[in-house]
């Protein structure tokens, strides 16, 4: 079985990160009774661990990074020091000139090596992510933070964490060990997790006396006296990490690589330099440094001019730690000044890159993959944009403060999820391990203002006829199913059919996301929720449907049917809660027919296909087809009455149909809108009640001829033979389209 890795590092030197690194390498050799490797990789103290384990190595780390052969017991044989306990040791070169010079790239082979040959491996990290500390950590299993109870060593592991997550190690993957601690002290672990960010595994006690005497007599504590406070609490520390097979669980989590290239530039040489550039080192010294001054996650984001405040008192802060850095060749105007200063505020306090995008009315949707491409859609096209982002932890900070405001998560444990924005624009996010190519982002965004029927007849999207026999259906409560592709636009259209509802209605929704604004007073809105991080207390679109036949609805809204609930939604519509609605992905009338069909399947209630079709045939209405067409418009090119069974095969007629001809020399689409001529079944039934329908909604505005077939002919037997699309039942049969005319008898 592979065994794993432990990197021990410290905020700040002093901590005793190396005294814990040593004893916890022998509690575990005495505790599973093998060998344990120990490597000193702490090129700041060089040679320390040589006093602390009274071990003298016979080569060391640098010669180790040096050797160009095949690493297996043998060879690495002359590089070990082995102890009677079971641990065995290569240290740093007591020359700190020699230590600088180390090749990390060198050691990389042994590191990825080390687990076929040791069950754990642990390596003192020091207090500064040097690449030969950034190599170690890229093979590690988990990474041990040790602290003390003090504000300095506090400030300076916060900021290590937060350097850590920065470049993408899992949270789970990083274990706070408080050193020194005292009962009675004001900073207990409790104040030390909160204070770093991250719950405390475990503490070691104060132990002077016996740390001052093992140094003295070059012995590790555990050798020395196993009995001591601090031996008994790395003893501790040790025994949970075996009980609870931590090593185990984080070894698989998903980790970064190369993780030198993508340094915030905390090793000191590169000055953070993520993107090659002194632009982006630039930005990431301010981050750093902004967030060391301010505690930017105590704002309320729900209050406006709580916000205003906030942005303005961070800018100052922005603007005064720009004036103290060295800015030439950098900041070369004021117009270079004001865009920094905007693009640090953005990543603060907003969206980062996504800001301007978000500001764009134009922009319709916003594509994230990973930190380096982000495309848009403007004008139903779809681009890529020139913005990007500094590296995976700032879009991964994006997904969490999308998510956090509306009580959802995403981890490694769960790696995507669906929010909204404050304007109710759709999210999705999904992470690594599940997106190989970075963090990734889809946006949908939502108009400034609520869009109307008259906006979509501007928008060509629909005729004016079409508009008033919609509100006419949905006045006369009939149930309708809006059908479409993605990104097609059924959300804007069932927004639309909303605003037809009488204000005296009680309308309850029900959305995975909750996008639908419709603009009634009376309106109950009904949200999903994901399961808890223990599994539990998911509540999915089939339970709140459920619970809304108890809330003494009008019209239920269901913002898309996609399982199982496409039973209980078609049980209400025929079961007194007419003129409800939702939306369903297909393609054209007919295909939405048998996409029902299926989900209806998903409950499992054994039904028959020929009874699933009956239910549907009674329960929907009208089927409208939102089709977003090939230069990006989007229209709606079927308004179809479903009328009832014939045999197995529901009937469907035809009311209007979008006729598409050609493209013009700008590639836009050419086109009309037709009716059919024919008149829902429906309309005769209100007339009998007494309402006034005017009969010129269903003919041809453009004065063409109604269309002799149908725009979606059935796979099978749709209509009874001799009838026309748009003849009605009853009707005296004719001939059907395209069929040879009879032979008169010789």
């Amino acid at each position: 079985m592979a065994g794993n890795i432990i990197t021990i590092i410290g905020g700040k030197g002093g901590v005793g990160k190396s005294q814990i690194a040593a004893n916890m390498a022998f509690a575990y050799a005495a505790e599973t009774r093998s060998k344990i490797m120990l490597m000193d990789f702490d090129q700041k103290a060089s040679g320390d661990q040589n006093f602390i384990t009274g071990i003298k190595s016979k080569k060391s780390v640098r010669e180790l990074s040096e050797f160009s052969g095949s690493i297996d017991p043998r060879s690495i044989m002359p590089f070990l020091t082995a102890h009677p306990s079971g641990v065995q040791y290569i240290g740093m070169p007591d020359d700190p000139t020699a230590s600088a010079a180390i090749n990390s790239e060198g050691l990389g082979a042994f590191l990825k090596a080390a687990p076929n040959l040791y069950p754990l491996t642990i390596i003192d990290g020091g207090s500064e992510l040097t690449p030969l500390t950034l190599k170690a950590l890229e093979y590690s299993t988990a990474i041990f933070l040790v602290v003390t109870p003090d504000i300095l060593a506090l400030n300076q592991t916060k900021r290590l964490y937060s350097e850590l997550v920065t470049m993408l190690f899992p949270k789970d993957m990083i274990l706070v060990i408080g050193n020194q601690v005292q009962k009675g002290h004001p900073v207990t672990p409790e104040v030390m997790g909160k204070t770093i960010g991250k719950p405390v595994f475990s503490t070691v006690p104060k132990d002077d006396q016996t740390c001052v005497s093992a140094l003295n007599q070059k012995k590790p504590i555990m050798v020395l006296n196993k009995n001591s406070a601090f031996a008994k609490g790395v003893t501790e520390t040790v025994r949970k990490l075996i009980q609870k097979n931590v090593l185990k669980t984080l070894a698989r989590l998903n980790k970064p690589t190369d993780v030198q290239k993508k340094s915030t530039g905390a090793a000191g040489s590169a000055g953070g330099e993520e993107k090659g550039d002194a632009w982006g080192a630039l930005k990431s010294r301010i981050h750093r440094r902004l967030y060391d001054e301010m505690d930017l996650k105590k704002t309320d984001k729900d209050d406006p001019k709580a916000q205003v405040i906030l942005k303005e008192q961070t800018k100052k802060v922005v603007v005064d730690i720009l004036n103290k850095e060295d800015t030439k060749g950098v900041l070369n105007s004021r117009e270079d000044m004001n865009q920094i200063v905007k693009e640090i505020l953005d990543e603060a306090l907003g969206l980062g890159p996504l800001e301007d995008l978000l500001a764009d009315k134009e922009c319709s949707e916003i594509m994230v993959i990973g930190p380096d491409k982000i495309y848009y859609e403007h004008g139903g096209k779809i681009k890529k944009s020139n913005i990007t982002f500094t590296n995976d932890r700032q879009v991964l900070n994006v997904i969490e403060r999308i998510v956090a405001p509306i009580g959802r998560r995403i981890d490694e444990k769960t790696p995507y999820v669906d929010a909204r924005l404050k304007d109710g624009s759709r999210v999705h996010a999904i992470i690594p391990p599940c997106a190989l190519d970075g963090c990734t982002i889809t946006i949908r965004k939502f108009p400034e203002n609520r869009l109307t029927y008259k906006d979509l007849v501007k928008f060509d999207s629909m005729t004016q006829n079409m508009a008033d026999f919609l509100r006419i259906a949905v006045e006369a409560h009939k149930n309708i199913i809006v059908s479409g592709g993605t990104g097609s636009g059924k959300t804007t259209l069932i927004n639309v059919l909303g605003s037809f509802i009488p204000a005296n209605e009680r309308v309850i929704t029900c959305e995975d996301s909750a996008e639908l604004d419709l603009p009634q007073d009376h309106v109950v809105r009904l949200e999903t929720r994901p399961p808890s991080l223990e599994g539990d207390g998911e509540i999915d679109i089939r339970c709140l449907v459920k619970q809304t036949l108890r809330m003494r609805p009008d019209r239920i809204v269901v913002g898309e049917c996609r399982g199982g609930e496409t039973l209980d939604m078609l049980q209400a519509m025929g079961t007194g809660h007419e003129g409800s609605m939702t939306t369903v992905h297909s393609n054209n009338p007919r295909e939405c027919i048998g996409r029902i069909e299926t989900l209806v399947q998903y409950a499992g209630a054994g039904l028959e296909p020929k009874a699933i079709r009956e239910m549907i045939s009674n329960a929907v209405h009208l089927i409208i087809q939102q089709s977003r067409l090939d230069d990006g418009s989007r229209r709606v090119t079927y308004v179809t009455e479903l009328g009832g069974m014939q045999g197995d095969v529901v009937i469907l007629q035809d009311i209007f149909i979008y006729n598409q001809r050609g493209f013009d020399k700008n590639g836009k689409i050419e086109g009309e809108y037709q009716a059919t001529g024919f008149i829902p079944k429906f309309i005769e039934i209100l007339e009998k009640k007494g309402y006034n329908v005017p009969r010129g909604l269903f003919n041809n505005a453009q004065g063409a001829p109604p269309p002799k077939k149908e725009a979606a002919p059935p796979e099978g037997q749709q209509k009874k033979p001799g009838q026309r699309p748009g003849q009605r039942p009853g009707q005296r049969p004719q001939r059907p389209n395209g069929a040879p005319p009879k032979k008169k008898k010789a």
